[in-house]
Parts: C-alpha cells; sequence; structure tokens
C-alpha cells in the first residue's frame, strides 16, 4: 500500500509541475511598507464601522476622501456632504427593519471577518467579508442579520489612507450580491493594471 500511494503521490505532483502557469492564482509579492499602510488601512475599516454604530456622522464622512464615493443597495453619493445625507437619512428607517420588542430601533453592531488588501504606491484595493447584528431578536436577544462584501479602492492623501470608492455588496438581495468569481481576484486584476500604468508611464 505504501509504494502504491507514493507512486501516486509522484503522478499528482508530476501532474501539477505540468499545469499551466494560468490555472493557478498568483500570489502578490508586498512591499517593505506594506504592514505599516495595512494596519493604517485596517484602523480606517474599524472607524468606519464604529461610526456607522453610533450614529457619528462627522467621524464616518472623515473616512471618505472629500470626493470619495458610497454605493450600496439605497443608490450612489460623491462627496462628503452627499455622503451624509444619504446615510443619515439611512440610518433613519433602518429602524423600521431592526427594532426592540417594544420597537425602539435596535442597537446594529457591524463585523468585518477577513480583508485581502493589495498596496500600490499610494492607491490600494481591498476586498472584506463584513457582517451585521443587533438586539432584535425574540425577548430582545442577539440576532444575526445581513452580510456581504466590501469592495474599496483607496487613496492616500497627505500620508493618511481614505475610501476613494466604497461599494457595498449584500449577498442577500440577489442584484448586489458578489461573484461568482473570487472577488480577490476582481481586487488584484485592479492593483496589477495600475502598476503596470505606473511603470509605463515611466
Amino acid at each position: 500500500m505504501t509504494k502504491t500511494f507514493a507512486t501516486a503521490l509522484a503522478a499528482t505532483l508530476l501532474l501539477l509541475a505540468g499545469a499551466p502557469s494560468s490555472a493557478l492564482a498568483k500570489q502578490p509579492v508586498y512591499s517593505r511598507s506594506y504592514a505599516e499602510d495595512r494596519a493604517q488601512i485596517e484602523d480606517l475599516m474599524a472607524r468606519y464601522l464604529f461610526a456607522i454604530d453610533y450614529n457619528d456622522w462627522d467621524s464616518y464622512v472623515e473616512t471618505f476622501a472629500p470626493d470619495g464615493v458610497l454605493e450600496f443597495a439605497s443608490g450612489t453619493s460623491k462627496g462628503r456632504p452627499a455622503i451624509r445625507a444619504m446615510v443619515a437619512k439611512f440610518a433613519e428607517g433602518i429602524g423600521r427593519f431592526y427594532h426592540t420588542e417594544d420597537g425602539k430601533p435596535a442597537k446594529l453592531r457591524h463585523v468585518i471577518l477577513q480583508s485581502v488588501i493589495r498596496v500600490e504606491g499610494h492607491r490600494a484595493w481591498a476586498r472584506s467579508l463584513w457582517l451585521e447584528m443587533a438586539n432584535h431578536g425574540p425577548g430582545d436577544t442577539m440576532k444575526m442579520g445581513t452580510y456581504g462584501i466590501y469592495e474599496d479602492e483607496l487613496t492616500k492623501v497627505n500620508g493618511q489612507w481614505l475610501f476613494a470608492k466604497r461599494n457595498v455588496l449584500n449577498e442577500f438581495i440577489k442584484s448586489r450580491s458578489s461573484g461568482p468569481g473570487n472577488p480577490v481576484r476582481d481586487a488584484d486584476a485592479a492593483a496589477d493594471a495600475f502598476a503596470a500604468s505606473v511603470k509605463a508611464a515611466h
């Protein structure tokens, strides 16, 4: 049996060695500054979530570039004033869907589970899995709500990372779901295209 297993393993390795490189995902090579950039971007993402959960719209809009874009199920807004108006209006109406047993607005809490972040100079692309929970279950217990993907484009302005565009995908809405392909490949493709354009310009 040991000999049979060894033969099968060798055959598998030969097949993999001969497989075309296009069949395999190319993993990015990170710069020495990647850890610092990623830490700042992850902090930005966390500040965004705390701001939306506590209705702190001043802090919320400050996570976007002045000409940043927010796209989600309710529409698309560009620029901080428009983003603020849209998200504040959305928050006012969300109580109709998330409320405690006595009818009061529920406490919403958003969480990011994992993020892939590509950085190329002063630009970055990210894909993150998020979910939302609230105390609108039986007896005001915690109930898992919606979930989806954040598709982000980021820009570094005066040394600070900000959202250039955030597209909020909701996996439970057919027209706002991700896939069927791996969203990370889209982020990598955008980052690779930008890096190639910078290289060509020089």
